[in-house]
């Protein structure tokens, strides 16, 4: 499995929390994001996650930012990207098992680095569950 990961300042420590914790699962991680806490612009280290999860070059994206508004905005103007803002590995279950959702946006200043740990495992583990879900997944795109 590989996974391309893209953070803003505000992101910084728990991706580098997430990298480790994925290289220690075998995972392959691409790093698109900054290593720095000084502030850019999060859409620079957004729009590499999103295109390798659209051009099918990773199998998921994990995208972090202060809220995850912003991130998460920016991954769903690429085409193929449903990407789930959320804060409880209750929510990323139901986005993995109903929407189908490719990149992970994680809200940095509105988690804890042990609950989104929790919400990064619930995110691997969780399988699309098709169904009456994927006649509502193929509706998202505009074409």
């Amino acid at each position: 499995m590989t996974i391309a990961i893209g953070n803003d300042h505000a992101g910084t420590a728990y991706k580098k929390a997430i990298v480790k914790h994925l290289e220690n699962k075998g995972i392959k991680v691409i790093n698109h994001g900054t290593d720095h806490e000084e502030s850019v612009d999060y859409p620079d280290f957004i729009h590499p996650v999103a295109q390798s999860v659209s051009e099918q070059k990773v199998d998921l994206g994990i995208i972090i930012c202060g809220s995850g508004n912003g991130a998460a905005m920016t991954a769903n103007k690429h085409a193929d990207v449903r990407c789930a803002l959320c804060w409880t590995k209750e929510i990323v279950a139901l986005a993995r098992a109903h929407n189908d959702a490719n990149i992970l946006s994680i809200p940095a200043r509105f988690t804890s680095l042990p609950q989104v740990i929790e919400m990064v495992d619930t995110y691997l583990s969780t399988q699309f569950e098709g169904g009456r879900h994927q006649n509502r997944v193929n509706k998202i795109a505009c074409q």
